[in-house]
């Protein structure tokens, strides 16, 4: 008797959605990365609009805090030196979401509260808080 295995989920890449710097293009990334957690795509819309880099190709940077970077606005004082520790380039749009999962994954929305008042507004997507 033969076993049934699931196949692996697909790995999603930003080299797929060039180019990167067209936020539509960052959109659907997101939506693809974060398929399985519908609050996160929410997260990055508020945040930083679906840009991880500016249109100088520059990592893009939280209007109210210089320190958030990228699409999921990683602050670099408190993440930046964890993330290096875990292979994971937070200036790079795939290190930024791997990250953001993995942070996910350990607190929850906790770590984007300051913008609690634009994802929270949306009935569309479960909220999971830890």
């Amino acid at each position: 008797m033969s076993s049934v295995v699931a196949p692996e989920p697909k790995e999603v890449k930003s080299e797929n959605y060039q180019p990167i710097t067209d936020p539509e293009n960052v959109k659907l990334f997101i939506a693809d990365y974060f398929a399985d957690v519908p609050a996160l795509q929410k997260v990055a819309a508020c945040e930083s609009h679906f840009r991880q880099y500016t249109a100088k190709g520059n990592v893009q940077r939280g209007e109210k805090n210089r320190y958030d970077v990228g699409v999921m606005q990683i602050n670099e004082l408190y993440h930046a030196d964890e993330a290096k520790a875990l292979n994971m380039n937070i200036y790079s749009i795939d290190g930024n979401v791997a990250y953001a999962r993995m942070l996910y994954e350990r607190e929850g929305l906790k770590p984007w509260s300051s913008s609690k008042g634009c994802w929270s507004r949306s009935t569309d997507i479960v909220m999971a808080t830890k």
